[in-house]
């Protein structure tokens, strides 16, 4: 079996390390890139998906955070989303811990109804880590357990990263550019990648990571892309570096604009800032006006402007190819979850992986998940637009009060209603997530769930002094992250393993 990926970057290299890791040589796998076209290269945040990917790898922690001036996510700060002047944390992990059947939140909301004061977030070990900037074990600690995390990282450096990674295991290397592709006169496979200089690069599964551009799957194959502009009319983006606050905050920081929103990422080097926002809306000398007037520390480089379409493609897989990353579609960085979705992808491919044939059972099975995985990431970031008070500009106003999809309404409906959250067949973002982000931008169920009335008061008062305790003593046992990092990357330079780790 011979496997091409067409283009590099995060996608490309994530692919080509994960091939030659599970297939141990097995397969033949070529990835193509071109030194002179760039990538996108601004996905710096993530979920904590990806240390199941670099785990699978065997990829070192400490290796990869000094290789990729790593650091550490506990979740996403959100500033000024439901009203100014307000703020609420996305943590990743448990917020509370269940009585049976019935999550905590429905207990907190007896106890908060009952005029109790401790807010939701006290019951999060992430966000109270995050306010304090804590993480890792503090020193004489033995069995501290480290709250849930991602990391924050330079894309580009971990797609060097991966590059030797992969390479070292098999994958080759061809430097150029794809003019066009060569395919099969009766089945519509693609057989080979034309190249500039003439050479011709066959394969019997191609990989299209080529970006925005989706050069195999979107021009050579013709598959529609499927626009969502309409819930999600954010279109631009302009990125730009600078120095920092002078501390490692280790959470993303998301601040809503008058057109949109800012993200601010600290990395061990810089601080990874962006802008984005629905040119309808503003235009794009007053987004950056807004970018570079709000930035934490002196710019580091030119800013970078990013075009595109909230979507994806109509199939991500079709015939011998598969589409990965920008190629396959775009969701929006709010929610960071650009490289989980190429490893979703990745991870499908891997499940349901074909023979020259790709008998098009798997190749629907494959779409058909995929499919659902997109869909359900776009309703909750569609949530953080729609569940608003604010009506300042006519951005919001439109996000306010636009249509949504029914599966989003019925989701916050529910939990209007009782308090229920439903996860739907392992969709990505699990009942803590939503229950954050809904409560944070204002939704308030008008009951709960009725089981919880059958706790007598003094019972709910140790639950919740129990739980409240718990998460202050996990947060008592972790140190600062700044000296986490430092002592991580320190000893990742005094034991220096080969790129790539085992």
């Amino acid at each position: 079996m011979r496997v091409v990926i067409a283009g590099g970057g995060t996608a490309g290299w994530m692919a080509a390390a994960a091939l030659a890791k599970y297939f141990g040589g097995t397969v033949a796998i070529t990835l193509v890139e071109s030194d002179e076209i760039g990538t996108v290269g601004v996905g710096e945040a993530t979920i904590p998906q990806i240390r199941l990917f670099n785990s699978g790898l065997g990829i070192d922690e400490r290796e990869f955070l000094r290789e990729t001036n790593g650091t550490i996510k506990l979740g996403i700060e959100f500033v000024d989303w439901r009203r100014r002047g307000e703020r609420y944390f996305h943590g990743f992990g448990e917020v509370g811990r269940a009585i049976g059947l019935v999550p905590f939140h429905h207990y907190w909301l007896r106890y908060a109804g009952e005029g109790g004061e401790l807010p939701l977030e006290e019951f999060s070990p992430n966000a109270v880590a995050a306010r304090e900037g804590r993480f890792g074990p503090g020193a004489g600690v033995a069995g501290a357990r480290l709250p849930a995390s991602a990391y924050h990282f330079d894309a580009t450096l971990y797609a060097r990263f991966l590059r030797r990674y992969a390479e070292a295991r098999g994958v080759t290397r061809r430097e150029g550019k794809v003019l066009s592709c060569t395919r099969n006169g009766g089945t519509g496979f693609i057989e080979a990648l034309e190249m500039e200089k003439g050479d011709r690069i066959a394969g019997d599964l191609f990989i299209d990571c080529t970006g925005f551009r989706a050069l195999l799957i979107g021009e050579t194959l013709g598959i529609d892309y499927e626009d969502w502009s309409h819930w999600l009319p954010c279109d631009r983006a302009f990125a730009l570096p600078s120095e920092g606050r002078g501390r490692l905050d280790p959470f993303t920081r998301s601040t809503a604009r008058g057109a949109g929103w800012q993200w601010e990422i600290p990395l061990q080097h810089r601080t990874g800032n962006g802008h984005v926002f629905a040119s309808a809306f503003t235009d794009e000398q007053a987004a950056l006006a807004t970018l570079t007037g709000t930035l934490p520390g002196k710019a580091l480089a030119e800013p970078r402007l990013l075009r595109f379409a909230t979507g994806k493609r109509r199939r991500m897989w079709h015939g011998n190819c598969v589409a990965l990353g920008l190629s396959s579609g775009f969701l929006e960085p709010l929610e960071s979850t650009s490289i989980h979705l190429i490893q979703a992808g990745i991870a499908r491919l891997l499940a349901l992986f074909p023979d020259r044939s790709c008998d098009p059972a798997l190749v629907e099975e494959f779409n058909r998940q995929l499919d659902f995985e997109y869909e359900a990431i776009r309703d909750f970031l569609i949530l953080h637009y729609h569940a608003t008070d604010r009506e300042d500009t006519e951005f919001w106003r439109y996000c306010r009060t636009m249509a949504i999809p029914e599966s989003l309404s019925d989701k916050m409906e529910l939990f209007r209603a009782s308090g229920r959250i439903v996860r739907f067949n392992t969709e990505l973002f699990d009942v803590p997530s939503w229950l954050q982000v809904m409560w944070g931008q204002g939704l308030r169920p008008r009951t709960y769930h009725p089981m919880v009335d059958a706790a007598p008061d003094a019972d709910l008062t140790r639950y919740i002094a129990m739980n409240a305790g718990e998460v202050r003593q996990q947060v008592d046992t972790l140190d600062l992250h700044e000296t986490y990092i430092a002592r991580v990357a320190r000893a990742g330079r005094d034991t220096a393993a080969p790129a790539g780790g085992g």
